[in-house]
């Protein structure tokens, strides 16, 4: 006998209040059901290996193509074996983070959309906001911090700090059309 399929539960945002939000989902998620767990982003160790410490940081287009590589190693190594088990996952950050940067960052909605094609669709999405602004660019923090540390990195350190507040209204964005929640 095959065990329900799991679910999905995508968690967008940065910092302390996405890490927060999903250990809570995780905890609610136990128990519901048994088996949960979080999926967080540079598990594949990609952003581990990039010296982001280099004068000019990697460009945005590069961030987001190595996010979703990473995404992808998620996916396939960690969320659909979980969901097929039948236990449920939580992704923080999952594909609306990487997207609300990119196009923050002024790369083609298009493009970026086409780009996260491949990822499944949660079956329930949350943002987490967090206030704090932080400019590292290194792969300890996560990665709102990476990517904006990054473009800082780069000479852009007046676009960097737009990337935080246009990231956000994005996700704000996709609350006011019903696509996700906020967590409080």
């Amino acid at each position: 006998m095959k065990a329900a399929r799991g679910q999905l539960i995508a968690v967008d945002g940065g910092g302390a209040s996405l890490s927060a939000a999903a250990k809570t989902l995780t905890v609610a998620l136990r128990r519901e059901r048994e088996g949960s767990g979080i999926s967080g982003w540079d598990s594949s160790g990609i952003f581990t290996e990039i010296d982001m410490d280099a004068a000019a940081g990697p460009s945005a287009r590069t961030l987001t193509l190595l996010y979703a590589a990473d995404l992808a190693f998620r996916i396939r190594w960690q969320i659909r074996p979980a969901l097929d088990a039948g236990f449920s996952v939580v992704a923080a950050p999952y594909v609306e983070t990487a997207k609300a940067l990119a196009i923050s960052a002024g790369l083609p909605r298009k493009w970026v959309q086409e780009l996260f094609r491949f990822a499944p669709k949660p079956d329930r999405s949350y943002h987490a906001l967090d206030r704090t602004v932080r400019a590292s660019g290194r792969s300890k923090g996560d990665y709102v911090d990476c990517f904006v540390g990054a473009i800082a990195a780069g000479g852009d350190s007046a676009h960097a700090g737009q990337l935080r507040k246009e990231s956000a209204a994005y996700l704000l964005a996709l609350e006011k059309r019903g696509r996700s929640k906020r967590f409080k």
